[in-house]
Formats: C-alpha cells, structure tokens, sequence
C-alpha cells in the first residue's frame, strides 16, 4: 500500500489538528504510525512537496525519521502519459476561470465608481474574490501536479485537503483520501496489521 502525501496535513490548520498542534507536532505523531506501518505502508513526498513541509517542520529533530519513513520521489515526467480529455479539460476549466475573474474585476471597478471613498476595501475584496474565481479547485503549483503524477505512476493513494488536487486526482482516476480522515485511516490500518490501536 502506497500514499502519496501533501503539504496540507501537516500545515492546514483545520487538517493538521488531528495530529497536533503544531506542524512539528503533527508530523511527529504520523512519524509514530509510519514506524507502526514500516514495511507494509509505504509513504511518498515528490521533491517540491517536501520542501514545503520542511518550511514549516522542525527539520532538526525530525530529519532521521523522516528520512526513514518518508519516501522522496520525483514523478517520472518523461514516461507518464496523460490522456489528451485531461488537457481539454484543463483548457475549458482554465477559461472558464478567466471569464469569471474578468466578472470579478468589473464588479470592483463599478464598486469603485460609486464608492470613491472606499476604494481600499474594494481592491481588498476584489484580491480575495479573483484569487477564488481563479485558484480554487484547480491545480496551480509545479508541486501539486508532481504529487498527480507521482500518484499516478505509483498507483498510490493521494493525501490531500486541497479541492484542486481532489478534482483532478478524480478526472484523472487516481485513488485519494481526503486528509481530514487521514488520521482515522492510519488508525484502521494499524489496527488491521495487528499493531494495536490508538498512537
């Protein structure tokens, strides 16, 4: 069994609290069921991922573990093939997006026209709402599409709270959990493998 983990799980504050407190925290609690799990779960971070969590990680204490039980892999970009519906899709979706942050952005400069005064606010909630129109649901870095990738060429299980990761693992068939039940699922799998239970 293989999972493929995002940053989400241990730096989403919502996600990460199923694990502790701190990013730190959480990832030294998943470190605890990855050493419960050793030699029969097997747990992947694509380059760019993994220098997101060790950001937020403290990588001193928790290096040798990590370096034990997490698995750091590239995707293999040269001999993955992606089927051509996902590249239409991703075109449709891609300007769809822009049509809406258009509407976005002449809603504000209207706002802007007859609230003079509160341009600020204006320019404020058209930031939030552009970013919303354009990024949410969709994958928008280097590192998330590794993380599609390297799912995909494993046949791995994706671990993630981003909605545009979720999507596309789904458009593109590829196994995933969402991360808010992550914990749960660690659990379950040490109680099965004969580990005992609660860390």
């Amino acid at each position: 069994m293989r999972f493929v983990l995002d940053t989400s799980i241990f730096v989403n504050p919502e996600i990460r609290g199923k694990f502790g407190d701190s990013p730190t925290e959480a990832m030294r609690t998943f470190l605890r069921y990855a050493e419960r799990l050793f030699g029969r779960v097997e747990f992947y971070m694509p380059p760019g991922i993994y220098r997101e969590v060790m950001h937020f990680v403290d990588g001193e204490e928790l290096i040798p573990e990590i370096e034990l039980y997490i698995i750091k892999k590239p995707p293999n970009v040269h001999d993955i093939r992606i089927p051509a519906f996902v590249v239409y899709e991703l075109i449709d979706d891609i300007r769809r997006r822009i049509d809406k942050g258009l509407r976005v952005a002449e809603k504000a400069v209207r706002e802007s026209v007859i609230e003079t005064d509160n341009v600020d606010r204006i320019i404020q909630k058209l930031r939030r709402n552009y970013r919303k129109a354009l990024r949410e649901g969709i994958v928008d870095s280097k590192e998330d599409f590794e993380l599609i990738l390297l799912a995909k060429e494993l046949d791995a299980t994706i671990v993630s709270a981003d909605v545009g990761i979720l999507t596309w693992a789904q458009k593109m068939g590829i196994k995933w959990i969402d991360a808010a039940n992550f914990r749960e699922v660690l659990e379950g799998l040490v109680e099965r493998l004969g580990e005992g239970k609660n860390l």
